[in-house]
């Protein structure tokens, strides 16, 4: 499916994928609103969320993926970087690995590489906070004024303890072009699998981000767009020689 997709600016393009239960223009806005002076900036909603509407998400990565690319070829764009934070670093990924040839660059946060010994007990606590966020009124109410979809299906679909994609995150095959890695140092899985990465990949950059967690872009906004426009500065000046 073509995903509905704002884009702004001109230049070598970027595309932000947004966390779930966000949109394109709701998350990374500091970002965007920095990178769109001097890149075009490209921001989907993907799949059940927001206007980009769907009700099937029962492959739901390699669809989004599949959605991605062909929102690309819509918007006639080859070749892009990609940014992608939790659920749009899943997707990210596996456009990635899936469709290396529309990559530039990939720039990942709030990922797990490999499955915790206690991953049963995080996802039960995870949805139990998920069904407590379903009673709040007001909360629901917001959602269901942000998304055209039924967005309790994302929700019902990680109920699901294997709904994480750990066979993509446990390794970085297929992905040749230069990988930044961001993470909050408080978010003790997350700075694991940046080393892990770092292990997998000669051309991978990794920045800990002091006094945050799980959404550095939002919990340190200034530190994640400077890392983020260096990194693609550096990949770009490459491109260039």
């Amino acid at each position: 499916m073509i995903l509905h997709t704002e884009v702004y600016g001109e230049g070598e393009p970027v595309v932000f994928l947004h966390t779930g239960l966000q949109t394109g223009t709701t998350d990374f806005v500091k970002q965007r609103e920095a990178l769109q002076q001097f890149r075009k900036v490209i921001v989907p909603d993907l799949r059940g969320h927001g206007k980009s509407v769907s009700h099937d998400f029962s492959n739901y990565f390699e669809d989004a993926a599949d959605d991605l690319r062909e929102t690309l070829d819509h918007l006639q764009v080859e070749k892009v970087h990609v940014v992608g934070c939790s659920l749009g670093g899943l997707v990210g990924l596996r456009f990635a690995k899936k469709f290396s040839d529309r990559l530039r660059s990939l720039t990942l946060s709030g990922i797990t590489a490999d499955k915790p010994d206690n991953w049963a007990e995080m996802h039960a606590q995870e949805v139990q906070f998920q069904r407590e966020l379903l009673e709040n009124t007001e909360f629901t109410s917001q959602l269901d004024l942000q998304h055209e979809s039924d967005w309790r299906q994302f929700i019902y679909m990680a109920r699901d303890e294997d709904w994480y994609p750990f066979d993509d995150t446990s390794d970085l095959d297929q992905i040749i072009v230069p990988v930044l890695i961001m993470v909050g140092e408080g978010n003790k899985a997350e700075v694991a699998t940046a080393a892990k990465y770092q292990s997998l990949h000669n051309d991978l950059h990794v920045c800990v981000i002091p006094f945050a967690s799980h959404l550095v872009h939002e919990e340190k906004p200034d530190i994640y767009t400077g890392v983020l426009g260096e990194f693609l500065r550096e990949v770009q000046n490459r491109l260039t020689v």
